[in-house]
This record gives C-alpha cells, structure tokens and sequence, in this order.
C-alpha cells in the first residue's frame, strides 16, 4: 500500500493550514504552523507569484493530503464524481468524508486520519458484523461501526474511547459509546464538511 512517509508537519507547512495529521500536537504550542507558517525549504519565506493552475494545484494537493490520499486513487475519486449525479466538486468530498479510516476518525476513534488508517489496518473494526480492514471501504447510510471485543482491551484504544465521551460527532453520523459502535446514518452535506478546500478549483484543475 503506497503512503507518504516523510514528516507530515512538513505538509501542513507546505499548504499553510493545519492538516490535523498528527492528533493532540496539533492543538498544542508545538504545532509546525503555529511555530514556523512559512512554506519549507530555504525559498520559504520568499515571495512567490501564483498562478491559476498553481492554485488550483494547491488546493489539490491541500485535499489528497488532508485525507491522507495517494495522487492515483485521488484522480480515480474525481473521475467518479464526475460520472455520478449531481455537483462534481461536493460528490468528490462525499465520497472521501466516507471512507472508512475518515469515519473512524469523525467519530473520535482515533485521534487523526492516520492513526484511524493504522487501526483499520490492523482488523481493530467490523462494519455490519465483518471484519473490514481496508482504509478506503466505502462506508454508506444505514452502515454500522463496531470496536471488536478484543480490541476494546487495547491500552491506546481504551485511552480513544474516553477522550471519545467528550467528542461531538457530525449529525450524520451517531455515537452509541455504550456498546461501541457508530452509525453513519446519512451522506453528508455540503456545510457539514469542514475540509478547508475549495472543491471548485479541484474540477477546474481536472477539467482542462
């Protein structure tokens, strides 16, 4: 399975806006934005003419790496939502809030997008009553999330769950903490995804 594994603080940099890729560093002092906002490397702090394509290859990127997304699998969502009904732009967003590991992360299971990547990997999850372990599993309306009983006794898990009780979930999704599970109970809209992209920009970049 191809993933970046260079320093993902480096990213958040590069973009200019917290990608939320390593949990609790992020909303602390430590975080590389909040410590150093200039883009990496010793160009960094210099001024930079931006085209309209490098917009819309910002705005790309900011998106493939918010959700943690390799550049293949990336094209092969927006070709989908382009095929499908609807708004191109809001159906690629649909589609990548409803992977399993961004779930699993909305609901507070894990404290960012990899560490939710790590536990599906590891068969930490059933959905509908099966052991899923694939990351990118399309989650739909009406699908239900459970911790597996083993998993449960897990120290990293157990530390998840309580800092859980205190999550707010999205309302399309429900949070039963009691028996472990969640529900993703509809597609969400529009307002209801906080990815800092201009989705826009993403078709216009694909369109030309």
């Amino acid at each position: 399975m191809a993933r970046y594994t260079g320093p993902v603080c480096r990213l958040c940099r590069r973009e200019g806006v917290k990608l939320y890729l390593k949990g609790e560093r992020c909303l602390s002092p430590k975080c590389a934005i909040d410590r150093r906002a200039t883009p990496p490397g010793q160009h960094g702090q210099g001024r930079r003419r931006t085209s309209e394509y490098g917009l819309q290859l910002r705005e790309k990127q900011k998106a493939r790496r918010f959700y943690g997304v390799m550049e293949k699998q990336f094209r092969a969502y927006y070709e989908s939502a382009n095929r499908r009904p609807g708004i191109t732009g809001e159906t690629l967003l649909q589609t990548l809030e409803s992977r399993l590991d961004n779930v699993v992360y909305r609901l507070g299971f894990a404290a960012s997008r990899p560490e939710a990547r790590q536990l599906v990997r590891h068969g930490h999850f059933d959905v509908n009553g099966r052991r899923v372990n694939i990351p990118s599993y399309q989650m739909k309306p009406g699908d239900v999330i459970v911790v597996r009983e083993k998993s449960r006794k897990h120290a990293r898990i157990k530390e998840l769950l309580e800092v859980a009780a205190s999550h707010t979930v999205g309302p399309w999704l429900e949070l039963d903490l009691e028996n472990f599970t969640g529900k993703v109970v509809r597609v969400p809209a529009r307002e209801e995804i906080d990815t800092p992209v201009s989705e826009q920009m993403i078709v216009e970049k694909y369109s030309r």
